[in-house]
């Protein structure tokens, strides 16, 4: 069993061009766009959760 080429990618994509049609995978193609770039976007701004060890909650005032 060898790699895939040049040659056989394009004929598994022209395949799946018949099979699904244009207008639908450029509708898949552009909803996997926007959800990578919603995933980076909340990767991006989230913050890092304080790490707090048990003796210091233990120890801490109680909260009113």
């Amino acid at each position: 069993m060898g790699s895939f080429g040049v040659p056989e990618l394009l004929i598994i994509l022209v395949i799946v061009i018949v099979l699904f049609g244009a207008s639908r995978l450029a509708g898949v193609g552009q909803a996997l766009g926007g959800s990578i770039r919603e995933f980076r976007k909340s990767v991006k701004d989230d913050e890092p959760t304080p790490i707090v060890r048990d003796d210091e909650v233990r120890n801490s005032p109680p909260r009113v």
